[in-house]
């Protein structure tokens, strides 16, 4: 009977779906109305040819709204068809019968990224509630990331063990083992000077404990290796797909699991279930065929109750589980398993291919070609020294020139073409024919560091931009790669990644060119008699009310409403320009990819900012000029062209023109009250505004020459 019930379900977000689909069709149905208004307005002006009208501010502001369009209607794909599923870890068959596990977990830099928060990450996961030759914790303890867990309250799991005197005093005398660990770990650190050295040996430890059990009851411990791979300035290493590669190179050739989780190094297990609850998935016979990888959502444990950066990504994950209905989630780069078939491609392999056919796709390492075989025995390293041939072949496989001349990093292992090695290794395994699922439980799985202070976002945002500009520009581009190897909607998903960094040319134009008309009393809008008025009224109102929509349904606020919107804005003034340029810089040979780690690294003074709810503007100017530059520009023209439109009566048609900069400034409030009023680094503050006031001077002559005469 148990094998009957099903080990997950999937359901249709019912709601959701008439709230979307109806919002689909009827702001479409207004974007048309736009469209028509637009085209028909220009017509007219050079039909009858009226130089009282200029020409170009009409249409650049069209050009604006189509790329607006367009980048909506991507978008919608992933409002099609959302759902939702659950899993019964419990009807999973019994340890003996689960398969093999491998983690990776990926660092670069132990400053960014502190070694104190990788250890965590590595014990939580070596603690996972997974067969019985994994770790397991006693007195049924969930959090298991040990920094997490010192932190938190036991009573509020409602486990009666957790208040005997027996655990507290086991509790107290692993606490200060602990303590005592990140004593040494620190100190490592601090007398290390060359790990961020792009130029050294690989390094392989096996790392063994005989001493690690506290009992004669304790399990055996989960095998650890430390991989540390070759780098040469002279050569490519291909960033975090590079790394990723050689850890597959290596546990394939240790261990085989036929499954592998995938970290970043801040991002904890916060549920040690989350192997069984994947397992529901890989080990259902309906789906497991087809399916590459279970994706689980990115949350973080420090996140405030505001989160002005919106360093949560809340408008990220709805999107997932939109597009999960479309044959499944994007991989999302950390958070997820994978299936090592679907890395490897061998069920396209033949049968009868000839060794130097492997050799070519595989890499020259005999040994490793042996792990492709189904009755491999892997070379595992538990209680035993590595022997000299185990090692030297090990660090084969983590040398800097294995993959060249072969299909690692193109066809096998995680893709090599752009930064953003998750988006496009999904996007890779989705046209090859590859289902995923996204899984967002109730108590959430794995739990990270997000970024809160304003200037690694920008860097990160921006790296991300540059990475996605890759692939939107190259023979992989969503719209043309995608279309003939899977559905229309889920190109569309993919293409809206890729694409959305075309707004600021939107965004820009928005911010400047009604404002400099505004001020020339040239109108670009309906007024407010003309039927058209309510097409526009419309449209930006179904905008707001569906994304606060979206918040509320995710349990969040209209401040979030807010904030998102004020992000969103600083994003698409700062990071998608030039993470575009970036891109393109990097595609014509301009510029050299980089990968910056984001850091991870606490700054008390950010931190306690960030937790009082205020924005921290020390960054560099060259990220704040194009903001600070807008602000004051739409708030200069709003005060003038308020006094301007009531003194020659031509509120009726400049109303749109005025509530635009009005919009902008309100949501942007922060900007305003750092650039004029906040205390904090007067001097930093002054320089600024000034050479912000400046840049605005510049573009309220140029543009008007430009744009009016």
């Amino acid at each position: 009977m148990e094998n009957t019930l099903p080990l997950n379900l999937c359901r249709v977000k019912k709601t959701n779906l008439i709230i979307n689909r109806l919002h689909i069709f009827t702001h479409g149905f207004a974007l048309l109305a736009l469209i028509y208004y637009r085209t028909n307005f220009l017509f007219q002006i050079t039909k009858f040819r009226d130089k009282n009208t200029p020409f170009l501010p009409h249409v650049l502001v069209f050009l604006s709204e189509l790329i607006l369009s367009f980048l909506w209607l991507l978008s919608q794909a992933f409002q099609w068809n959302p759902i939702s599923r659950k899993v019964f870890p419990e009807r999973l068959p019994g340890n003996d019968k689960l398969p093999s596990i491998d983690v990776f977990i990926c660092t670069a830099n132990p400053i960014k990224e502190p070694s104190v928060d990788v250890m965590n990450t590595l014990i939580s996961a070596m603690a996972l509630d997974y067969p019985a030759d994994k770790l397991h914790v006693k007195y049924e303890v969930k959090t298991r990331c040990p920094e997490a867990y010192f932190l938190a309250d036991e009573s509020e799991e409602g486990n009666e063990k957790f208040s005997s005197t027996e655990f507290i005093a086991e509790k107290k005398k692993i606490e200060e083992k602990y303590e005592e660990f990140k004593c040494r770990i620190l100190k490592i650190v601090e007398n290390t000077s060359s790990f961020t050295s792009r130029d050294h040996d690989p390094l392989i430890q096996a790392i063994n404990d005989e001493n690690c059990g506290v009992g004669p009851d304790e399990t055996e411990m989960p095998l650890l290796v430390y991989v540390s791979r070759e780098k040469r300035p002279f050569h490519p290493h291909h960033f975090k797909a590079g790394a990723l590669n050689v850890l597959l190179r290596v546990s394939g050739y240790i261990s085989n699991s036929p499954y592998i989780l995938v970290l970043d190094c801040d991002m904890y297990c916060n549920d040690p279930t989350s192997a069984r609850q994947a397992m529901c998935f890989f080990l259902d016979s309906k789906i497991s065929p087809k399916l590459g990888f279970v994706q689980f959502p990115q949350k973080f444990h420090n996140i405030s109750e505001n989160d002005i950066y919106d360093s949560q990504l809340r408008f990220v994950w709805p999107k997932l589980e939109g597009v999960d209905g479309l044959r499944g989630s994007m991989l999302a780069g950390t958070g997820f398993y994978i299936k090592r078939e679907v890395l490897y491609r061998t069920s396209d392999i033949q049968e009868d291919v000839d060794l130097v056919q492997l050799q070519k796709s595989f890499g020259p390492s005999n040994e490793f070609i042996k792990s492709l075989q189904r009755n491999y025995k892997p070379n595992a390293l538990k209680d035993k020294e590595v022997s000299g041939v185990l090692l030297k072949e090990i660090k084969f496989l983590a040398s800097c020139s294995y993959d060249s001349n072969t299909k690692w990093g193109k066809e096998v292992g995680f893709r090599y073409f752009s930064v953003v090695e998750d988006y496009f290794t999904g996007l890779n395994l989705h046209c090859n024919g590859w289902i995923s699922v996204y899984l967002d439980p109730a108590r959430p799985c794995f739990l990270g560091s997000a970024t809160t202070n304003l200037n690694e976002i920008f860097v990160q945002y921006t790296r991300w931009v540059a990475g996605l500009v890759e692939v939107a520009v190259s023979r992989f581009s969503p719209l043309i790669y995608g279309p003939l190897r899977m559905s229309i909607l889920q190109s569309m998903c993919y293409a809206k990644f890729a694409y959305d960094s075309l707004i600021f040319l939107p965004i820009y134009c928005l911010a400047i060119i009604p404002q400099l008309c505004l001020l020339h009393g040239i109108h670009l809008y309906p007024k407010v008699s003309n039927p058209f008025f309510i097409v526009f009224s419309f449209l930006f109102l179904s905008s707001q009310l569906k994304h606060i929509q979206e918040v509320i349904s995710t349990g969040h606020s209209i401040r979030t409403w807010a904030i998102e919107q004020r992000i969103w804005m600083l994003r698409s003034l700062t990071c998608y320009m030039y993470g575009t340029l970036n891109g393109i810089l990097e595609i014509i040979g301009l510029r050299e990819a980089s990968f910056l780690p984001t850091n991870k690294a606490v700054n008390d003074e950010q931190s306690k900012l960030y937790q009082m709810g205020i924005y921290d503007f020390r960054a560099s100017f060259l990220l704040l000029a194009p903001l600070c530059t807008l602000y004051i520009l739409n708030l200069v023209v709003f005060i003038i062209g308020v006094a301007k439109i009531f003194h020659v009566q031509q509120a009726s048609e400049m109303f749109i023109q005025l509530f635009i900069p009005l919009f902008g400034i309100l949501i942007n409030y922060p900007l305003f009250e750092g650039m004029f009023l906040r205390k904090v680094l007067p001097s930093q503050r002054g320089r600024h505004t000034l050479l912000s006031s400046a840049l605005c001077i510049v573009i309220l002559s140029c543009g008007s020459l430009v744009l009016i005469y």
